[in-house]
């Protein structure tokens, strides 16, 4: 590495840092938060204040900017998904706040489409819920969720992808219609959809009772998320919330899932930064340093790249490099250990059910590229 620094921070713990060719991954630490968060984060160590109050006034900031009724600063958006459970069955009553995960009295399932479940739908579980799945693997109907509506619905959820809405789901249009028909509240998975701007709240302002944003997204810490909602099911959410757990002395479930006021300050700066920044500006750097990773490569004899193009979410570009493993000696998951074995590591994956590398550019910093891409081609000069 050209910066002799690098990473020393961690080599004094004896950890080896990596250069990070996925993305925002939580694995990896998630983000690097702007200088625009940062100089926020910093200013709100000039004093203490009380946190119930605090999120309460950075919430209705983020509220304004980003066009919905309320909004909740949470520790990531998977706490906002066990906060946003957890209060879709307990409500405003305090005993039943208290009484979680224990849910017996309470309306305690939740239903979700059986093509749509997925790793993180276990934030759901952990306030006490039970998934009841409706639908098939192969398709989802308005009737399979009026039928799967019953007494014990707390909340139906959905997992939204702008990038790649499958067509065979029920969409979230006719989910919202038929649950609240039936007087059952939505909740939506959506912490990736944050461009372009006007997906950013989006499912809120169609109608969801509920959605979650991973702030780290938009160079925030990681450790931050943003739950959006109506005024009722983002007030009833802050009941279960660590400040209400010390505010109030009520104990909710949230207690464990802490965020610092640094943090809630640096969440409002980011969201700020996303609303006015030259997103175009944004996009060409990062289509700059995904030809970077490409350049290298050209010419080598069983690999393929692809820039990746589509801006829709929070990896606006990136490239896939497949590899042909009878003409270039490697396959896709050998290049990715062969990667991670080198100094210093660089860590890219071939995911599940794909046999190709896809490298973003979200978390490489200056120079590193161009690094990825050269490392890349060594492996085939021998």
């Amino acid at each position: 590495m050209a910066n002799s620094s690098w990473g020393d921070v961690y080599k004094e713990l004896g950890a080896r840092p990596v250069i990070n060719a996925i993305g925002s991954v939580t694995m990896l630490g998630g983000s690097t938060p702007v200088p625009e968060v940062k100089e926020a984060m910093q200013r709100a160590e000039s004093a203490y204040i009380p946190l119930m109050e605090l999120e309460e006034r950075a919430g209705e900031a983020i509220a304004r900017m980003m066009n919905v009724p309320a909004a909740y600063i949470t520790s990531g958006a998977g706490s906002a998904l066990t906060l946003a459970t957890a209060a879709f069955m307990a409500g405003d009553d305090d005993r039943k706040i208290q009484q979680l995960p224990d849910t017996t009295g309470m309306k305690n399932e939740i239903l979700i489409q059986k093509r749509q479940r997925y790793w993180y739908d276990r934030c759901l579980e952990l306030a006490g819920a039970r998934l009841v799945e409706f639908g098939t693997a192969e398709r989802t109907t308005r009737n399979d969720l009026e039928r799967a509506i019953g007494p014990e619905t707390a909340a139906v959820h959905y997992y939204a992808v702008e990038q790649s809405p499958d067509p065979s789901a029920l969409s979230l249009q006719e989910t919202i219609e038929v649950a609240h028909a039936r007087g059952v509240p939505v909740m939506v998975d959506s912490a990736g959809q944050i461009y372009p701007l006007d997906i950013f709240g989006k499912y809120v302002r169609m109608g969801a009772d509920f959605q979650c944003i991973a702030a780290k997204y938009l160079g925030a810490p990681q450790s931050t998320g943003l739950a959006l909602g109506t005024r009722d099911a983002i007030r009833k959410l802050g009941l279960q919330s660590f400040v209400s757990y010390e505010g109030r002395r009520i104990r909710g479930v949230g207690r464990p899932q802490k965020v610092d006021r640094q943090e809630m300050v640096g969440a409002v700066a980011a969201v700020k930064r996303w609303v006015t920044m030259d997103h175009e500006e944004r996009l060409a750097k990062a289509e700059r340093q995904s030809r970077a990773v490409m350049a290298p490569l050209r010419g080598i004899r069983g690999v393929k790249t692809q820039l990746i193009d589509n801006i829709i979410g929070h990896q606006p570009y990136g490239v896939k490099v497949e590899f042909d493993a009878k003409a270039c000696g490697f396959t896709g998951q050998q290049v990715v250990d062969r990667l991670k074995a080198g100094d210093p590591p660089i860590w890219t994956r071939v995911r599940e059910g794909e046999d190709f590398i896809l490298i973003h550019v979200f978390g490489l910093y200056e120079g590193e590229d161009r690094i990825v891409g050269e490392r890349i081609a060594a492996l085939f000069r021998g």
